[in-house]
């Protein structure tokens, strides 16, 4: 058994809440704050158990779809985007619509749509009933084909091979993807690459940490929900690159004490959509345990940041006229 002197944690950096979640969550905050509750929030805003929990107390309603909102209410459209059938919906209800959508997930809608108007082939690489997927494919579902994993492409069939674009969903495993990828254009030589990577750049770089802190690692232990993509990849990650064990955890709570038998290195990672409570708690019952030393391993400094939906831009304009009128 290592001594307690031995014991430590390797804490991944960047870890945790990227710009795209950390927007949308203060996309509903300051609708609360503003319009009072009820604010309707069209499927999870991202996918954390602790975050849609903490939400709802506040009074955000979490609905499944916009038929569900009364009509004239607002709506909060989750960081992972929408289809266009889902903003005619809320349209047509008379919604007040606020758009929480990722700018990354934005982007790749963009591609979708010039693709589409080209008359391409879109060989969507992601998994199908995810709500990013179904909102890119909502874009041009004529023109597009979801490839679920790399033993789909070996069979995806296209109409015309020689006139096929790829792109991802934003929170897929990097090397997964290019596997897929490479399998791909092993049928499809012509295949054509979007402009830019689409893997969001949050995703990559949790990932690479990962990589770094996994073969020092005997336990791994990713902080995130079971619906959060990006999550659940961090686990796979951990484990190819060498750690020992790796397992994902939406809080503290659900830490196995058996897993720690025989464990010197911890590693310490959280998803893009997971607040840093969750992971200091972590670090607070593993201190319990012997686990004193914390290391941070840090492979990159994320300093990306973006401006709130418009719809709060514009209504944060509005109050502040209607308090300067007051003063």
């Amino acid at each position: 058994m290592p001594s307690l002197n031995d014991k430590r944690v390797l804490l991944a950096a960047p870890r945790g809440y990227c710009a795209g979640v950390d927007r949308a969550v203060i996309a509903v905050e300051k609708a609360l704050e503003m319009h009072g509750a009820p604010i309707y929030v069209r499927k999870e805003i991202v996918h954390n158990k602790y975050v849609v929990e903490t939400l709802s107390e506040r009074g955000a309603i979490f609905v499944d779809e916009t038929d569900q909102v009364p009509e004239g209410a607002r709506v909060v459209f989750s960081a992972h985007g929408v289809s266009p059938a889902v903003r005619s919906s809320a349209d047509a209800r008379g919604l007040v619509s606020i758009d929480a959508t990722c700018p990354l997930v934005t982007k790749v809608h963009k591609e979708a749509i010039r693709f589409a108007r080209e008359d391409q082939t879109i060989l969507l690489i992601g998994h199908e009933g995810h709500e990013e997927v179904e909102g890119t494919a909502g874009e041009a579902p004529e023109h597009t084909i979801v490839v679920n994993s790399p033993e789909e492409a070996d069979r995806v069939v296209v109409p015309d091979p020689d006139n096929v674009v790829w792109l991802s969903q934003t929170t897929l495993s990097v090397d997964e993807t290019m596997d897929t990828v490479h399998r791909l254009r092993a049928r499809f030589p012509n295949l054509q690459d979007p402009p830019s990577d689409d893997i969001c750049y949050a995703t990559q770089n949790r990932q690479v940490a990962v990589k770094k802190l996994a073969p020092e690692s005997d336990l791994v232990i990713v902080v995130g929900s079971a619906n959060s993509s990006n999550s659940v990849r961090l686990v796979e990650v951990a484990l190819q690159a060498g750690a020992r064990s790796s397992y994902r955890v939406d809080t503290h709570k659900e830490i196995d004490e058996a897993w720690l038998e025989g464990v010197t290195t911890v590693g310490l990672t959280s998803g893009a959509s997971v607040p840093e409570i969750l992971v200091k708690d972590v670090i607070g019952y593993l201190a319990e345990r012997g686990y004193e030393t914390v290391e941070e391993v840090r492979t990159a400094t994320e300093d990306l940041m973006f401006s709130l939906p418009r719809e709060i831009r514009a209504d944060m304009k509005t109050k502040e006229a209607e308090r300067a009128m007051q003063a």
